[in-house]
C-alpha cells in the first residue's frame, strides 16, 4: 500500500515538533478523517530557513508533513509556494489515490503559512 519512502518518513519523521518564535504558522485539517497538520516556519531574507510540524493523523499525513519539510528547507518563498500535492506525493514515490486528498494537507498548509507571513507584511 504504501512506498519505501513514505513508510520511511513515517517512522522516522524529520522536523517534528514546535518552532519557537516561528515567523509564519500554517494549519489546515481534513475534518472527514480528523487529519491534523501545523507547520511552522523561520524566515530570513524571504527564504525558509527551519520548519517544524505537528500532525495528527495516519502514517500518509505524517510522511507527507516530513517530507514537505525537507522539501521546502533552504527555499525562497516563491519556490516554496511552486510546492505542490502531487510534487509531495512524487517525493515519497506516490501515494494511494484515497490519501491524495484525504492525507496529504502539507503543501495547502505550507501555502496558508505564506501567505499569511506575506499578508502580514504587507
Amino acid at each position: 500500500m504504501y512506498s519505501d519512502k513514505v513508510m520511511d518518513h513515517f517512522l522516522h519523521p524529520r522536523n517534528v515538533g514546535d518552532l519557537p518564535q516561528a515567523d509564519a504558522i500554517g494549519e489546515i485539517g481534513n475534518p472527514a478523517d480528523g487529519d491534523m497538520l501545523r507547520l511552522f516556519l523561520k524566515i530570513e531574507n524571504k527564504t525558509i530557513t527551519r520548519i517544524r510540524f505537528k500532525t495528527f493523523g495516519c502514517a500518509a499525513a505524517i510522511a507527507t508533513s516530513s517530507i514537505l519539510t525537507e522539501m521546502a528547507i533552504g527555499k525562497t518563498l516563491d519556490e516554496a509556494l511552486l510546492i505542490s500535492k502531487d510534487d509531495v506525493a512524487t517525493a515519497l514515490d506516490g501515494l494511494p489515490a484515497d490519501k491524495m486528498d484525504c492525507s496529504n494537507l502539507a503543501a495547502d498548509a505550507l501555502h496558508q503559512a505564506i501567505r499569511a507571513y506575506l499578508a502580514e507584511r504587507v
